[in-house]
């Protein structure tokens, strides 16, 4: 019988311990462990996911993928028009490692920098800015799919699946909140074809602003037409872009808004696209608006008592993000952290600490089990109202008949 490869932590505690002893049926026992314990996690109050590149794998490249597509592109460049060009990328590519293309785009922005200091009509502030539009073209071409195309209906459909597994909450716990480091529009596309009402900060009809004060808010329907009392719609998600979308833009046009950032219906490339590129310096790129907001709300929504934050396709690559979860558990005692991913070499994971679970490995038939598809299917218990107010009341009985003789 082969070694199990599927890994649950609780801080520095093997919680598979005891069942890889037996030796029985291991496989289903992990996993059946795994289930049991996130479906306790889902009766905290307060539940927020954060996705990351990994919930949109197999659609949007990953950033070799993205790399080699930048070669390709810019090796078919017709010379001699674009000689300077190809040569300016030849000697990036020399002072970069594994196909990083976060590093080949921090080199152009931090070089465009110094460059604009100086002369404007400087060519080689013309090559480096070509350089710049060529690679953030391709990557917004790359997130800016078509959604009717069928090669990307799996992706959907584990979009689908997760929302309406997690989406619909009892009334009197918190609606879930969803903060993604993706560009793409994934969630949305998902959200819209379920019916299910989401906040993402915008408001208004044909032309829609951005305004954080919609993250306070929430859609409620009236119990009852005689009185004053509401209850919350349960189907209801408040999703967080925090390194932008391609379908947002700045418009100065509107001047009766405090904020200049606009959700368009049909993304464009074009100089005023609002969305942080993966770069080094998008730390930097954060401290604006709208990113401000947003990482706020990260920072916010973390710190409320009794909450759980889910890992999702998520490395921890950006240093930005990770000091607001690092910040939140030193803080929070009442926050719990499961990280969903193979990232077994990052700091997160050296840490003992009871409130972090980890969830990584691989299962019999080669499937990793932290895979987006995966964890819908195997680890995420179906979140349903009824369910839940039903499990409530099953408690309540239960704790009456076992006190009743005390």
């Amino acid at each position: 019988m082969s070694a199990l490869k599927i890994n649950f932590f609780q801080g520095q505690s093997d919680l598979l311990s005891e069942i890889k002893s037996n030796g029985e049926d291991v496989e289903n026992k992990s996993i059946d462990a795994i289930k049991n314990k996130i479906s306790e996690l889902f009766n905290m109050k307060n539940i927020h996911f954060l996705f990351g590149s990994g919930t949109s794998a197999g659609a949007i490249p990953t950033m070799a993928q993205l790399y080699d597509k930048v070669e390709t592109h810019i090796n078919a460049l017709e010379l001699p028009l674009n000689k300077f060009v190809k040569e300016e990328f030849e000697k990036i590519k020399l002072r970069v490692e594994d196909k990083n293309l976060e590093d080949v785009l921090g080199i152009l922005y931090s070089h465009r920098v110094y460059l604009k200091g100086g002369d404007k009509d400087n060519s080689d502030l013309k090559v480096c800015e070509s350089l710049i539009k060529i690679i953030e073209t391709i990557i917004f071409d790359e997130i800016n799919i078509d959604f009717d195309d069928v090669k990307y209906k799996d992706n959907i459909e584990n979009y689908q699946r997760f929302y309406r597994k997690t989406a619909l909450r009892n009334k009197d716990l918190s609606r879930i909140n969803v903060f993604t480091t993706n560009n793409d529009l994934f969630n949305e596309t998902a959200l819209d074809s379920l019916n299910i009402h989401y906040i993402n900060g915008f408001n208004g009809g044909l032309n829609r602003y951005f305004n954080p004060a919609l993250f306070n808010y929430t859609f409620s329907k009236r119990m009852d037409t005689s009185i004053d009392k509401f209850e919350p719609v349960e189907n209801m998600v408040h999703l967080y872009k925090i390194h932008g979308s391609i379908n947002w833009i700045e418009d100065t046009k509107n001047a009766n808004t405090f904020f200049k950032i606009k959700e368009t219906f049909n993304p464009n490339k074009g100089e005023n696209n609002v969305l942080v590129y993966p770069t080094p310096t998008k730390q930097n790129k954060s401290l604006g608006s709208p990113y401000v907001e947003m990482f706020r709300e990260f920072q916010r929504k973390l710190l409320e008592p009794l909450s759980v934050l889910f890992v999702i396709g998520y490395s921890f690559s950006d240093e930005h993000v990770n000091n607001i979860i690092y910040q939140a558990l030193a803080t929070n005692s009442t926050m719990n952290l499961v990280v969903i991913n193979d990232v077994s070499d990052r700091d997160i994971f050296k840490i003992e600490d009871d409130r972090i679970f980890k969830i990584w490995g691989e299962k019999s038939d080669g499937q990793k089990i932290h895979y987006f598809n995966n964890i819908i299917n195997d680890i995420l218990p179906n979140v349903n109202a009824f369910k839940s107010e039903s499990n409530s009341l099953n408690q309540f009985v239960k704790f009456y008949n076992e006190n009743l003789n005390k």
